[in-house]
């Protein structure tokens, strides 16, 4: 047989792989020969690659083709589609485009469509689709992203920048090297270290763990899930009550002070606002000093432990991690927040294994030792536009156009958009409050989804315009976030008359006469070639070296030389503060900020501050007793090939497993396999039990990605079969500030299904009607 490294080369968010084609047909993916601990998430495309999952033709939903735009939109979800030809298809999104921007403007063209899309520098749909909306003229956008929109507003102003952090965490060889103590809020999770956007590899996550691990570092996991901590490392679980990690923060940061254990000399030379956060902490601002018995009352975890931690990490070098998903619970700007602030009363920031870290492990670029590639991407031109929305905030846009919010001390409007365009994800996900989220989808006119399955978006749009995989089209893996440069081949032709977004979106500037503006001239391998040509230019001007174009591609892949100099967050900071100054009012780190003080919240203070959250176990709610985590999957990205193999060997008769405590499990007379309806005011869901130690009593844990799949499909309030936790969820912003998804805040019951479960059909298609033109 050919021996594997020979095969050629394709490139996922969550691996790489050598792949073996016959027929037409992708028959085999192979671990990229780098990657030591390659993700079996790939291997779900395979069966999946064809199909009647796969979108075959451009398709129009029937009562949309039949009575035009805003014709029957309830029935998104449950009418029939018909098959058109593209030039049909192209006219169609034409005519719509010209239509809505003639009488409404193009502030009324939502083209957010936030979501993870595929690897590819150059096919990267959210990019192709911007820059064709902006060559007609703009388009509504989105801010920040699900996965912390929070930290995304609220540590520019604690910082100076939030993304500049994100992507130079201290290292994992600094870590094994030079740290006593990691303690994990929200642990260090590796199922999500499986993934990185942009494409991955080699998988480093686990190397830089278990090395850190050999090394004598001890863990810390405060976490509800003891799994949020890999086994192998045996780490000190504290199952501290969910969304009570702030409280915890400042307890530590309390008995710093108190008993003398902060570094005032760090606090003097490198932070502002301190003297201004003290009264609060110490209870001289509302009577309740934020003391560890304070917060052992909150969290559960007893206030002596909580003390000797506090001691242990100020006698030891100690790396803070504060998990994404953090702030994905209600007032979820305030963990980091409160995290800086107890690393920097630590006085460890700066140096090697010491300060803080954004979530090892939540994707698997953080904490790698790499240098930054100064990747070059396709250009999106400018938006004419300045209408947006923060990005988890959809439904409330489409529910209340015109209405105010409050955003980051702005106040702003929401747009009446008549048109909305997905490309490269899926809001039937990521959003809360599905059934919200159903009706909000009626309100717009048309709505418009690039997509290569039949998942739940393309079920409820207007018109699917089918694109292609990865394993389709050739591309360019080449990301900031992770060494490996991989020439990604094209595999198979694409499936029936799926083409790329780059072919889509040309067929259509053609119809509106901006095909030029759009492609500039060059086909898609001539921009790929521009986008390396540049990247290489970038490369150069900072010393990194890259070979030339034809050698990349016959040699299939390529890494970029390790920096010369460890990894260590803010080290230039430390070193000389004046020379190398935040990009903070002061220049320093703000543990009280003027500014967020000035924007007058009352849910986001001026400083770190406890605040308890809507829906907790600490609110008490006998109908809804439990706390769901809804975190991410194990076996796929997000909802990415739910229909996939590996995703459907894990669940339970079908449904997504939910995780239980022995002891709440056998309150409800419970048992491992069995089907339970999970529900609470907002939605309910069937799912699998699975009875777990590792799961903090009160606490039930289901990850999200199963694709929506309720029994009427259109109805608000219906059951979902399959089991997506976002029917649970609640719809609200983390705070004015950062206008974040609060998923993680969300209280539930559960009960045994007694009748038998419907059959699920979340992986069927729609009906489609197939006229003989289109064929």
């Amino acid at each position: 047989m050919t021996r594997n490294d020979t095969l050629p080369l394709t490139s996922m968010h969550w691996g790489t792989y050598r792949a073996r084609v016959s027929n037409g047909r992708v028959r085999d993916l192979y671990a990229f020969e780098a990657d030591a601990d390659p993700s079996p998430i790939g291997l779900g495309i395979l069966d999946v690659q064809d199909g009647p999952t796969r979108i075959d033709a451009p398709m129009v939903r029937q009562g949309w083709l039949e009575g035009g735009p805003g014709h029957h939109t309830d029935r998104r979800g449950t009418d029939p589609f018909v098959a058109v030809s593209w030039d049909e298809a192209n006219k169609l999104v034409a005519g719509e485009l010209t239509r809505v921007k003639s009488a409404f403007g193009n502030e009324a063209i939502f083209g957010g469509s936030y979501g993870w899309a595929s690897a590819g520098r150059f096919h990267h749909a959210q990019s192709q689709l911007h820059r064709f909306l902006n060559c007609i003229g703009g388009y509504t956008r989105s801010r920040h992203t699900y996965s912390f929109a929070a930290a995304e507003a609220m540590i520019p102003h604690v910082l100076g920048s939030y993304r500049a952090f994100l992507d130079t965490c201290t290292s994992w060889d600094v870590i094994r090297d030079s740290t006593d103590l990691l303690v994990c809020f929200g642990g260090i999770p590796l199922k999500n270290g499986q993934i990185c956007q942009g494409g991955t590899g080699r998988h480093v996550q686990r190397e830089g763990i278990l090395a850190a691990h050999m090394a004598g570092v001890h863990f810390v996991n405060i976490s509800p899930i003891r799994s949020d901590l890999l086994e192998d490392v045996g780490g000190e679980w504290l199952p501290a009550v969910p969304n009570t990690d702030v409280a915890i923060l400042l307890a530590l940061a309390h008995t710093l002070h108190v008993e003398g254990l902060s570094d005032r000399a760090f606090l003097d030379r490198y932070t502002t606002g301190f003297d201004r956060f003290l009264p609060y902490l110490l209870g001289q601002t509302d009577g309740v000093p934020k003391s560890a018995d304070w917060a052992a009352a909150i969290s559960e975890i007893p206030a002596e432990t909580l003390r000797s931690l506090a001691r242990r990490m100020a006698a030891l070098r100690t790396m803070i991690s504060v998990s994404w998903s953090l702030t994905r619970q209600d007032h979820g700007e305030q963990p980091f927040w409160a995290a800086i602030t107890l690393a920097a009363m630590l006085g460890q920031i700066g140096l090697p294994g010491g300060g803080f870290g954004f979530g090892y492990s939540a994707t698997n670029h953080i904490g790698g030792q790499f240098n930054v590639l100064p990747g070059a991407a396709f250009p999106q031109a400018r938006n004419a536009v300045d209408s947006f929305i923060p990005v988890a905030r959809i439904s409330d846009m489409l529910l209340h156009p015109g209405e105010p919010f409050e955003f980051d001390g702005g106040c702003y409007a929401y747009p009446d958009i008549r048109l909305v365009w997905w490309a490269g994800g899926n809001p039937f996900h990521h959003h809360q409050d599905l059934n919200r989220l159903v009706r909000a989808w009626r309100r717009p006119e048309t709505i418009i989804v690039n997509e290569w399955c039949w998942n739940a978006l393309a079920k409820r749009a207007d018109i699917v315009l089918p694109c292609t995989t990865p394993l389709e089209r050739q591309d360019i893996g080449l990301t900031p976030r992770d060494p490996y440069v991989i020439a990604m081949s094209k595999l198979t032709e694409p499936f029936g008359q799926a083409r790329d977004d780059f072919e889509i979106f040309s067929g259509i500037a053609m119809a509106m006469g901006v095909e030029a503006a759009f492609t500039e001239g060059r086909n898609a391998e001539e921009w790929q070639r521009r986008i390396y040509e540049e990247t290489k230019e970038r490369a150069k001007a900072m010393e990194i070296e890259m070979p030339d174009y034809a050698e990349f591609r016959r040699d299939g892949w390529f890494r970029v030389d390790r920096p010369t100099e460890p990894t260590i967050m803010l080290r230039e900071f430390r070193a000389d503060p004046s020379a190398h100054p935040l990009a903070t009012p002061s220049g320093r780190i703000e543990i009280f900020s003027e500014t967020v003080a000035g924007f007058g919240y009352d849910d986001c203070l001026g400083h770190p501050a406890w605040m308890p959250p809507f829906e907790w176990l600490g609110k008490a709610d006998r109908r809804f007793p439990l706390h769901l985590i809804s975190n991410q999957p194990a076996t796929k990205l997000h909802s990415q090939l739910d229909h996939g193999s590996h995703s459907r060997a894990a669940k339970i008769e079908g449904r997504e497993p939910v995780r239980i405590h022995p002891h709440d499990a056998a309150a409800r007379g419970l048992a491992n396999g069995e089907i339970v309806r999970i529900w609470n005011d907002r939605g309910s869901c069937l799912a699998g039990i699975r009875v777990d130690e590792g799961i903090r009593p009160g606490v039930v844990q289901m990850s999200t990605g199963a694709w929506y799949d309720p029994t009427e499909p259109g109805t608000p309030g219906s059951l979902c079969k399959q089991g997506n936790p976002n029917v649970l969820t609640r719809d609200k912003g983390t705070s004015r500030l950062g206008q974040g998804p609060t998923a993680h805040s969300c209280l539930v019951q559960i009960e045994r299904l007694e009748a038998p479960p419907p059959p699920i059909t979340a992986h069927d298609p729609p009906v489609i009607l197939r006229p003989a033109s289109s064929n």
